[in-house]
């Protein structure tokens, strides 16, 4: 027995219809998407400029609060460059300290041969 299926009220649709509806369908959801990101992107400019502004107010409510506070962030930076500096300089001076070594090791022999006498004597870092 064949059984044939009741039409319900609902019309069927072709094969070229049911494509054109999907690509229809496919453009919409694109331009949402689209939309979408460009209202994300709005949104993330906007979340940027109110943190540049409570940065900004935070600076200056901290200037305004107290005055000499400021002159010690400043001091505090000079005295962290300065370290920065003495750190750098130390480097310096021991890479220049091994290279000595090693040029001496080159022109007489190994380490052991150098008497103490000849090799100048620097602080160590």
């Amino acid at each position: 027995m064949v059984k044939k299926r009741k039409k319900r009220g609902s019309k069927r649709l072709t094969k070229a219809e049911l494509e054109k509806q999907l690509i229809e369908n496919f453009v919409n959801l694109q331009k949402v998407l689209t939309n979408l990101s460009i209202k994300f992107e709005a949104l993330s400019d906007n979340i940027s400029k109110l943190l540049q502004l409570f940065e900004i107010s935070a600076k200056s409510f901290i200037e305004k609060q107290s005055p000499e506070l400021g002159e010690k962030k400043s001091d505090k930076e000079f005295l962290e460059k300065l370290d920065k500096l003495l750190d750098q300089n130390k480097i310096i001076a021991k890479g220049l300290t091994l290279m000595e070594e090693k040029l001496r090791e080159r022109i007489y022999g190994s380490p052991f041969n150098v008497e103490e006498k000849e090799r100048p004597r620097y602080p160590q870092l």
